[in-house]
């Protein structure tokens, strides 16, 4: 039960990050939603002088496909615990020569390509149509964006997500597709995690760490190769997380705490 239990700041895991290390005094919380459950336990615990919440997107030790996430529960969750910023990891396929394995991307617009996930709270009773016209806190963009240059970490400031279904990797005419749209990267999780938190009015960015090249470049993507780089860059995110929670203004100085304002009908 949530009891008293909250956290400002939320961070939501993805492969390769599945164990909050940087948390002091950890303790699980179970919270309950109307969406069912979330993709495990809630960790909520100290960094510093800011209350942390954890997620591991895919569930303890990648349990759970992409497709088969429920990501309004992981949302509401977070939401329930009044969070009020929310930083996700992503891994993702690089659809550019100059956006190289290893290199982050702090993603500020995505298209998706997916076909059966639930998006949305609102199903009826009460409408609301949320602008995804900028779909990432700019406020928490540009400070990671920021952050990670101060680390010397390679980083793009810009890129355009296409998430895709999965849990399937693209066909070479797909990738070659993305790539004329003008897609930068892809993935499997960004959509409707982003979404979702413009809806509950919590900001959210997303840091996405490149593990290959997409099959455009002719070289098979495979789990190892996903799965050697994120280890590789999973110390360098939790380097960059470290550095910046404290850092994170806990002033809002962006409109996502007002994204229903003039949305609900």
């Amino acid at each position: 039960m949530i009891g008293d239990w909250k956290a400002d700041i939320g961070i939501i895991g993805g492969t390769g990050i599945y164990d909050p290390e940087i948390i002091e005094d950890a303790q699980e919380v179970k919270v309950y939603t109307p969406y069912g459950a979330p993709s495990s336990l809630v960790t909520i615990g100290n960094y510093g002088d800011r209350k942390i919440a954890f997620i591991p997107r895919h569930g303890p030790g990648h349990q759970i496909p992409p497709h088969m996430i429920n990501y309004r529960a992981n949302i509401w969750a977070m939401k329930q615990l009044r969070v009020k910023r929310l930083v996700a990891s992503n891994a993702c396929g690089s659809l550019r020569e100059d956006y190289e394995p290893g290199h982050f991307v702090v993603t500020d617009q995505f298209i998706d390509r997916t076909r059966k996930r639930l998006d949305t709270f609102y199903e009826g009773g009460v409408v609301a149509h949320v602008s995804s016209a900028d779909p990432v806190c700019p406020q928490l963009h540009d400070f990671f964006v920021e952050q990670a240059q101060k680390l010397k970490y390679p980083v793009h400031a810009t890129g355009t997500y296409v998430c895709i279904e999965g849990p399937r990797f693209s066909t070479r005419a797909e990738s070659n597709m993305y790539r004329q749209l003008g897609c930068d990267i892809i993935g499997m999780t960004m959509y409707p995690e982003c979404q979702l938190a413009r809806e509950a009015e919590i900001c959210y960015t997303a840091i996405a760490m490149v593990t290959d090249y997409d099959v455009w470049a002719e070289k098979p993507v495979s789990n190892l190769e996903v799965v050697r780089v994120m280890q590789d860059n999973s110390e360098k995110f939790r380097n960059l997380i470290m550095s910046a929670l404290p850092l994170i203004p806990e002033e809002r100085t962006c409109s996502c705490g007002e994204a229903l304002k003039e949305a609900v009908f």
